[in-house]
């Protein structure tokens, strides 16, 4: 009967964590540049079948691990979270410092706390300074790994597919442009910036830009309000489930219990 309990328990912890990427999905949802979260839930069994051979002690080896307790087997267990950097749509803005990318792959560089980072989100700004900057302050870098600095009397700027900067027709530098061929090595670390693994990235910077559009979060919200209903009623059925195992099939064990003469 504990056992049970544990069953549910680690069901409904599975399901609270579907719940906090769900969340920040739907968070993010008019955010540009977002990539979507989701996550693979597999069961116990699997997991275990896949690293019992490995476990050390000489009584645990496969054939004497099979014997363990069968009722946890079925736990859902998360095997994997990915992020889903499909295109979003483009939106229209006009805005010479909105930039977007055509290719799910590439990203731009900016410079920030803890060293260079790469993001999606081209909707730039310009500081006091006139530094080319993202939304939190970040400084976007060029090809030369540098700053790149608008002068604060231009009239003109222009930005080429290419990702070339141009002020009154002078090129002034060019967007730093990488492309990621494995994005799974990537690691989201807030404000929409990914930390990458130096050395897989490369510069690619023909046909990447569209000035004026801006890259749309590719966030479903449909799918994941449908995904949210369906997570809720999962975890109220493992509460209920909690409530029958402790309340319920307890009291009636220790009644019974108590009613057995020596």
């Amino acid at each position: 009967m504990i056992n049970g309990y544990y069953d549910v328990t680690g069901a409904m912890v599975t399901q609270f964590n579907r719940l906090n990427v769900i969340s920040n999905n739907l968070a993010n949802v008019n955010t540009p540049g977002f990539k979507q979260d989701d996550i693979i839930i597999g069961d116990f069994e699997r997991l275990f079948s896949e690293k019992r051979s490995e476990l050390p002690l000489e009584n645990n080896t496969k054939e004497a691990a099979k014997w363990i307790n069968h009722n946890l087997n079925k736990v859902p267990q998360i095997v994997e979270e990915y992020t889903n950097f499909s295109l979003g749509d483009m939106q229209r803005t006009s805005n010479p410092l909105d930039i977007a990318l055509k290719r799910k792959n590439l990203f731009f560089t900016i410079s920030a706390q803890d060293g260079e980072r790469i993001t999606r989100a081209g909707n730039f700004e310009l500081d006091d300074k006139g530094y080319l900057v993202t939304k939190e302050g970040f400084k976007v870098l060029n090809t030369k790994n540098e700053p790149i600095k608008i002068p604060l009397n231009a009239k003109n700027l222009v930005i080429d597919s290419d990702a070339n900067v141009y002020v009154n027709n002078q090129k002034i530098a060019t967007l730093k442009i990488v492309s990621i061929d494995n994005p799974k090595t990537l690691k989201k670390v807030g404000d929409k910036m990914w930390e990458f693994v130096p050395g897989s990235e490369s510069i690619n910077t023909k046909n990447s830009t569209l000035q004026g559009f801006l890259e749309k979060s590719n966030v479903n919200p449909i799918r994941e309000m449908t995904d949210l209903i369906e997570t809720n009623r999962l975890v109220e059925r493992y509460q209920k489930a909690m409530t029958t195992f402790m309340d319920d099939l307890q009291k009636d064990a220790i009644e019974k219990l108590g009613s057995v003469r020596a």
